[in-house]
């Protein structure tokens, strides 16, 4: 995990115009035109800033904050900061927003957010929940780091520091890569370049996006893990997905058995073969059998000819036959 942070590291470095960035120095003699973390966010060497929103004794550098190396950290309105249109965060939770607060409060700001200035407003590239924080407690102005970035750095940087932070949950990330590729026209590549992984795991991390909405709404919530969710993307049919996801939520179903299940079901589907059936037959009836799995919260074939027809629903044991003919109204066997 340590290489990886470290890759991403240069991944951020390597979008300042001019390579200008430079590691942040752990002599503290250093001129006092590049110190990396200043003893105090409201004094500046070369400008001087009111300090009563930020009482701190120390300020940690944002992840690669001093690609602005040349600008000093100022005080700037709270009003006059907007969103970044590009944050991958899709949900800030209000809980993490109060106690950050509540720190502020005490402690004072120990990190400026980062910003970079368009027309008459700033916009944010690190540090939404900071500024939420001053928005909550009424503060009028926030410390900020005032840095010139494109649009497509801003993103990258904007995802880069959520990305070092570990608090992207799976779909976030997924999204953020995606945002980049079809916002910024940039390939697999590219963003892999730019933030510092290799392809191959921004390629794994996109699959995620064919998973339906329900279901990558059970990643993103930790209720289904990403080996869970690689194990879906097995099956081709988004319907088959949605079942095993709901079995696996509701038996508590491993990794290894749900692979298991998987291999299982194109084992079967294998030995079936396809049905010729006219295509909009074909679509009626695939209709009905995925509102019959639905039902039944398992595999349910439908057997259809002009005549005659039948219906297959499959079960796993005697315990998932007996929870089948629950739901259809039948006795115990």
């Amino acid at each position: 995990m340590a290489s990886s942070k470290n890759r991403l590291g240069r991944g951020l470095g390597s979008l300042i115009a001019g390579g200008g960035a430079s590691k942040p120095s752990s002599s503290p003699k250093k001129k006092s035109t590049s110190k990396a973390a200043p003893k105090k966010v409201s004094k500046p060497a070369a400008k001087k800033t009111p300090a009563s929103a930020v009482k701190s004794k120390a300020v940690k550098a944002e992840p690669k904050a001093e690609v602005s190396s040349s600008q000093p950290y100022r005080e700037i309105s709270v009003s006059k900061v907007e969103p970044n249109p590009y944050q991958p965060r899709r949900e800030m939770d209000p809980e993490r927003v109060k106690d950050l607060a509540d720190s502020i409060r005490s402690e004072g700001l120990l990190q400026p957010i980062v910003v970079r200035p368009v027309g008459e407003v700033f916009q944010l590239i690190a540090g939404e929940r900071r500024w939420r924080a001053h928005q909550q407690l009424g503060l009028k102005t926030i410390a900020a780091k005032i840095m010139d970035a494109s649009d497509t750095s801003s993103a990258v940087i904007s995802l880069i520091e959520n990305l070092q932070r570990e608090g992207l949950n799976p779909i976030e990330e997924s999204l953020g890569y995606a945002s980049l590729m079809g916002d910024f026209d940039l390939t697999q590549e590219a963003v892999a370049e730019r933030v510092g992984k290799a392809r191959a795991s921004i390629a794994n991390s996109l699959r995620l996006l064919q998973l339906d909405r329900e279901t990558q709404g059970f990643v993103s919530k930790g209720m289904l893990s990403v080996g869970h969710a690689k194990v879906l993307l097995g099956l081709d049919d988004a319907t088959q997905r949605s079942i095993l996801a709901r079995r696996i939520l509701e038996s508590g179903m491993s990794v290894r058995e749900a692979e298991r299940y998987v291999k299982r079901q194109k084992s079967e589907t294998a030995s079936t073969g396809v049905r010729s059936v006219p295509e909009a037959e074909q679509t009626v009836i695939h209709d009905l059998e995925r509102q019959l799995s639905t039902r039944l919260n398992t595999k349910v074939h439908l057997k259809h000819t002009p005549k005659k027809g039948r219906i297959i629903i499959e079960y796993y044991g005697n315990d998932d036959l007996q929870r089948i003919l629950e739901k259809t109204g039948l006795e115990q066997i």
